[in-house]
Order: C-alpha cells, then sequence, then structure tokens
C-alpha cells in the first residue's frame, strides 16, 4: 500500500522537530520533490493557521544560539541563511552592548578560564576565538583590552 505524498503532512513532521522558518521549510519541502505552488500552497496554510512562523522561529533560536555561547554577528548570519528578515532579526538581537559583553565574558571565562591574557600571542588567539563564535570586534577589543568594568 503505498500512501499518496502529502507535502501538509511532511511539513508537520518537521515543525513537530524544531521551528522553522517560511524560507527553509520550502527549502525542505521542495528537496522532497513537491512542486513549488503546491509548496507555497501549504506553507500559506501553516502561516495563516500559526503553526508556521518566522518571528516564533527567530526568538527560539535566538533563545538557544545565545545560551550555546554564541554572538550577534553570527546568529545574524545564520539567521539571514534561513529566510529571516532583517528586521525581524534586529528585533530578537536587540541588547545593549553590556549585555553581549557579559555574555563574551561567560564564553571566553568557560573556554580559557578567568584569568586575563597579557602576550599578544595569547591575546589574538582569544580574540579569534570570541571573533569566530560571533562577537563583534569592538566588544572583543574592549574585553581584552580590559574595558569591561560595569
Amino acid at each position: 500500500l503505498t500512501l499518496d505524498p502529502d507535502p501538509r503532512r511532511d511539513a508537520l513532521r518537521l515543525l513537530a522537530s524544531r521551528e522553522h522558518s517560511r524560507h527553509e521549510l520550502g527549502l525542505k519541502l521542495r528537496a522532497r520533490g513537491y512542486d513549488a505552488g503546491q509548496v507555497e500552497a501549504v506553507l500559506d496554510d501553516l502561516g495563516r493557521s500559526d503553526l508556521l512562523s518566522d518571528a516564533r522561529m527567530a526568538e527560539a533560536y535566538v533563545a538557544e544560539r545565545v545560551r550555546k555561547g554564541f554572538g550577534p554577528v553570527r546568529v545574524r548570519h545564520e539567521l539571514r541563511r534561513r529566510g529571516v528578515s532583517d528586521a525581524l532579526i534586529d528585533s530578537h538581537l536587540e541588547r545593549g552592548a553590556d549585555e553581549w559583553l557579559e555574555r563574551l565574558m561567560v564564553v571566553h571565562d568557560k573556554k580559557f578560564g578567568a584569568g586575563r591574557a597579557t602576550e599578544a600571542k595569547e591575546l589574538a588567539r582569544r580574540g579569534r576565538f570570541l571573533e569566530q563564535r560571533g562577537f563583534p570586534l569592538d566588544l572583543i577589543a574592549r574585553f581584552l583590552r580590559g574595558d569591561d568594568e560595569f
């Protein structure tokens, strides 16, 4: 017995595992062989039913990535790749520089311990690590210089 392919069922199965952006869910459904018209109709229906929400996806994604120690530059890039609008990204990454600096400090101390580096080579290594995690260069420089008093 073969069941007819159902893009809505596949979409719901994907959404049950985690939130998806409209863009990434559309890509996944088209990769499974559904035609673009079918996919758009399912995405529109899921959006109207509030089962698919870029805002909810962005909120959950930002919370998870920040909890895992990633900075705003990297999270912004990842959300853009998933098709989330800049306005939506901005609203979820909106935090003050001091809050991002606190996150940066936590990530740094978890990796390197609470001590501060003084040698240029070690400062560069730590700076590269923090940059790779997605923190802005100005915050990294502020932190590594020791300008992180609150």
